[in-house]
């Protein structure tokens, strides 16, 4: 399956499914069934423009990773972001460096919508360290922004703010039991997390759980025990996202092929068990879906400097969204590239099939200045 009308297909069902499971996990709660129900309908319509654009032969992802800040309150271990320094602690200098404003997410946010995109990932760094952004993106009401956060920045005045804006959804990271999350995210964290789920749940926000999967603590986040805890704490899905190594002396914790398999089992194991919760794989089940998704067939990374990325984990740019359109920025030569030379179709070890092709990638990225 290739970039193209199969493709458009498989992606624009899984969204599909994906609205469909957060509008049935909202039933109970009427201020989120009301969003939920609008939404639908907008959702319709983006799905038509990106059906539209495909047959004028542009390939248009449902969704985009938007890293909106480099700043973050905590050390975890293992932080990708760190690792490829492009996360840092606060700055007290008040200098911009480069950093996009509300103003720059606004007008991608905008193209993105008049594109049919419909959901904009937003990361860091620790995204609640910019509600001048968040502010933005509530605005911008037929997009849904699932905010993966770290869940400790989340005060009286956002959830003021998400009560309001019911296209932003926080997405709060976990990595298991207390002793887990503690010892990677640091001690007291868990009990933050559960502090903020509980107003969240109070609240009526709807809110998921973002688990990071490796070898290591996998049994312990698809036990019955972890996510009927995460369930009676309010969270409506859950992510699960494949450990990508952040160097390449931690790669025995990523997932090979059998795990992978064994994930998607317990996956579809959980989808059956408790149906009122939704059940996200990230990235995706490549087998299925033809190839990684990265680099425009199913979604890219835009940094916190406006950098067009294929993904995250894969920090390579030769387009700035602040210097171009998003839809130019969508046919970057890099991203070409990477699809033509079969780079995303690949067999990997690791997490992320670009992560094992980083000189590949520089390589690439490289001939383009020659």
């Amino acid at each position: 399956m290739e970039s193209g009308k199969k493709l458009e297909e498989y992606l624009s069902n899984g969204v599909a499914n994906i609205i469909k499971g957060i509008w049935k996990a909202s039933l109970t709660n009427p201020k989120a069934s009301i969003f939920m129900a609008q939404y639908a309908l907008q959702s319709k319509k983006a799905r038509a423009k990106r059906e539209q654009a495909e047959i004028l032969g542009e390939h248009v992802p449902p969704f985009l990773i938007a890293s909106i800040t480099e700043q973050c309150n905590l050390h975890c271990k293992g932080c990708y972001a760190r690792a490829n320094n492009s996360c840092h602690d606060i700055c007290s200098d008040g200098k911009n460096n480069g950093i996009l404003t509300s103003t720059n997410w606004g007008d991608i946010f905008s193209q993105a919508e008049n594109m049919g995109i419909e959901f904009i990932l937003l990361a860091g760094g620790e995204p609640f360290m910019r509600k001048d952004i968040l502010k933005e993106a509530g605005n911008h009401t037929r997009m849904i922004f699932p905010v993966f956060t770290n869940g400790t920045m989340i005060d009286a005045d956002y959830m003021s703010i998400l009560d309001a804006n019911r296209n932003l959804m926080p997405v709060l990271s976990i990595e298991g039991k207390q002793e887990t999350t503690d010892m990677r995210r640091g001690p007291g964290v868990y009990k933050k997390l559960e502090d903020t789920m509980a107003q969240l749940h109070k609240k009526g926000i709807l809110f998921g759980a973002s688990v990071t999967v490796n070898k290591n603590n996998m049994q312990e986040v698809f036990a019955d025990e972890f996510v009927c805890k995460l369930k009676e704490n309010g969270a409506k899905a859950i992510v699960y996202v494949k450990y990508v190594p952040v160097d390449h002396g931690s790669e025995g914790l990523a997932l090979d092929d059998q795990s992978r398999d064994t994930m998607m089992k317990q996956l579809n194991k959980m989808r059956e068990k408790i149906s009122e919760m939704v059940f996200v794989a990230f990235p995706g089940d490549e087998k299925t879906s033809g190839g990684c998704l990265a680099a425009g067939r199913g979604f890219f990374h835009i940094n916190a400097h406006g950098g067009a990325e294929p993904c995250p984990f894969s920090p390579y740019s030769d387009m700035n969204v602040a210097e171009t359109s998003l839809k130019e920025c969508l046919n970057s030569p890099l991203f070409h590239k990477l699809q033509k030379h079969g780079n995303l179709l690949q067999e990997h070890n690791g997490g992320c099939v670009l992560f094992e092709q980083e000189e590949q990638v520089r390589r690439l990225l490289a001939e383009e200045t020659r």
